[in-house]
């Protein structure tokens, strides 16, 4: 039987132990910044954003939203506060976004909430003394699929809803053409349906102008997430501003989450200039 090559942890040996030190590492930071938990952004329970704040806030701080990823069936928040470490090196204000999970929830609700998670944070910005003029987003794998979101439309959708300027997006090792998921390893455990493959995959959707987009990935991911990766490029290539297709040497599916965090890595500088540039 051939691998299913969306099965991460088939081609990553350390997979538990990366996790485990994505996990240390969001202990880490969680003790030593001010932070504010589980603000409410929806009615759902796991409707929850955390908000770090940078030492030393300057007013009008850029303000920025992270999405975790777990294939929309996993995944916490807490497990990724390390993310917000270039953030706030760059003075931003970094919002960690969950979200509930499928099967119980379905995906286009799934894309509903962070969209109201977005709108909720803009709308706090002011009160926490950021710019929502300044917004820009993040994501991992499901995490990117769903950031993609704040800037495009589904072919269900007759127009992007209501949500506040995106001035950047970073999309970290992203799935963007769905109808593959439905077949694989997750057949039973988020039961995405053909017909939501077919309405939520971002190289049939139709992207906006607007946003900067930075699209990347670890050299050593398996080929569904090489060529989505190079397809939405490819498919943004007339849009504007002009979209940024990077590689990360030597990294998997889950140790980019760990360059991605780091404020003096490569992927981890790109996002403090993203942040500080908004």
């Amino acid at each position: 039987m051939p691998q299913d090559l969306y099965h991460n942890r088939s081609f990553i040996p350390d997979f538990d132990a990366i996790m485990a030190e994505t996990a240390a590492r969001s202990r880490e930071l969680s003790a030593r910044v001010d932070m504010q938990v589980d603000i409410p952004y929806g009615r759902g329970p796991r409707e929850r954003m955390d908000i770090l704040l940078p030492s030393g806030m300057a007013r009008g701080a850029p303000l920025h939203m992270f999405i975790h990823g777990g294939y929309w069936r996993s995944g916490s928040k807490e497990d990724h506060r390390l993310v917000a470490a270039p953030v706030l090196a760059a003075g931003g204000v970094a919002a960690l976004v969950t979200y509930d999970l499928m099967p119980a929830t379905r995906l286009g609700d799934i894309v509903g909430q962070v969209r109201a998670a977005a709108r909720h944070l803009a709308s706090l910005a002011p009160g926490l003394g950021a710019d929502p003029g300044r917004f820009t987003a993040s994501g991992h794998s499901a995490g990117a699929h769903l950031a993609s979101y704040l800037a495009a439309f589904g072919p269900g959708e007759e127009a992007l809803p209501p949500l506040p300027p995106v001035r950047g997006l970073l999309l970290v090792s992203g799935i963007y053409d769905l109808p593959g998921i439905p077949d694989s390893f997750l057949k039973d455990e988020a039961r995405m349906t053909a017909a939501e493959a077919a309405a939520w995959s971002p190289l049939t959707s139709t992207q906006i102008d607007g946003p900067s987009r930075i699209i990347t990935r670890g050299e050593f991911e398996t080929a569904p997430f090489q060529m989505q990766a190079e397809a939405l490029a490819t498919a943004l290539a007339g849009a504007e501003p002009k979209s940024e297709l990077r590689l990360e040497k030597g990294r998997n599916h889950l140790s980019i989450v760990l360059d991605l965090a780091g404020p003096r890595s490569p992927l981890g500088e790109r996002l403090s200039g993203l942040v500080a540039g908004s």
